[in-house]
């Protein structure tokens, strides 16, 4: 008799529904804005990318099986949010005029190892692997994705943190000559560049991800290559792109969502069935390329890995 142990973030089919409706993050005018600025500006021709002979990668075994399909391509690199390129999910088109190369990366604060590394040569120094992730949006749409890259946890120790260092804070690029959406107007206000953090804990997890990559090939511009962040058991808002700097600080950064609205986007962030966003509830989520209704998990099925960093925190608003 075969007996199947289901897995702690598997679905039951029975529980999958038809039809759902997900609801944006914000609902601004002028959604297709970004990709209207690219197309009047003309096509922008996209370059080699120097790291493509590194991928494919090795599959993790340990993550290779994310209990649902993989989300197909085509429709990931086409539905994605990027602010910085505008409000539509379809910036693909937009993305397409940032460079690439060259493209540093800073890695500064409390540490012993302060450094610049161009992308190139942080490649030569960690092992690309390939891990597939579940990404769950605080929009309640979820998807699959076989990332490439390295743990963040290697960088960690890549630049030798202080014992002052409490925290790792990402940062974006800002190029509103370039990037549409960091361009005066309908975003003036935010507070440009992208910022996102961590406690040291969370960084050193093994499920912290730093993606270089996608599909077996260096990562799209529209999924935030040439370097991004991916924290599968947090809303995905958390999962910050075209990073450029990477600090170690002792005070909790305070991310860019945070920043706007820290009522309906926290710290935090980790996924949690039981606690709807204050304008829509987070029980259920959409797979998206299948049109299919699930049931929200708590840290996204990613409990195992990461319980046990938030012990003694009952007290923090853990879930946004």
């Amino acid at each position: 008799m075969l007996i199947k142990h289901r897995k702690g973030w598997e679905l039951p089919e029975s529980l999958a529904t038809p039809e759902h409706m997900f609801l944006d993050r914000r609902k601004f005018m002028g959604a297709a804005a970004g990709a209207a600025a690219f197309l009047s500006a003309g096509t922008v021709r996209a370059e080699e990318d120097p790291s493509v002979g590194l991928y494919p990668a090795k599959l993790n075994a340990k993550f290779g099986d994310a209990g649902r399909a993989v989300t197909a391509e085509d429709f990931n690199k086409t539905f994605n949010n990027y602010y910085e390129f505008g409000t539509s999910k379809q910036i693909y088109q937009a993305a397409e005029a940032l460079p690439i190369r060259p493209w540093s990366v800073v890695i500064d604060g409390e540490v012993e190892l302060p450094q610049t590394l161009a992308i190139d040569d942080l490649l030569k120094k960690v092992q690309l692997e390939e891990r597939i992730y579940r990404h769950r949006c605080v929009e309640a749409w979820s998807m699959v994705v076989p990332w490439t890259g390295f743990t963040l946890k290697s960088l960690v120790e890549m630049a030798k943190p202080k014992a002052e260092a409490k925290f790792v804070r990402f940062e974006t690029f800002n190029l509103p000559e370039i990037a549409t959406g960091q361009q005066p107007g309908l975003f003036s206000s935010y507070p440009w560049p992208y910022v996102e953090g961590l406690t040291m804990a969370e960084a050193m997890n093994d499920l912290s991800f730093m993606v270089t990559g996608a599909y077996g090939k260096p990562l799209p511009k529209s999924m935030g290559s040439p370097i991004r962040l991916h924290l599968p058991w947090k809303y995905g808002f958390k999962s910050i792109k075209g990073i450029v700097k990477i600090s170690f600080v002792k005070e909790r950064p305070i991310g860019l969502w945070e920043a706007i609205q820290a009522s309906e986007y926290g710290f935090w962030a980790n996924v949690n069935p039981e606690v709807p966003h204050p304008r829509w509830s987070q029980a259920m989520e959409e797979v998206l390329g299948t049109g299919e209704r699930v049931p929200t998990q708590l840290f996204n099925g990613y409990g195992e890995y990461v319980a046990d960093l938030y012990t003694g925190l009952e007290k923090e608003p853990l879930y946004m």
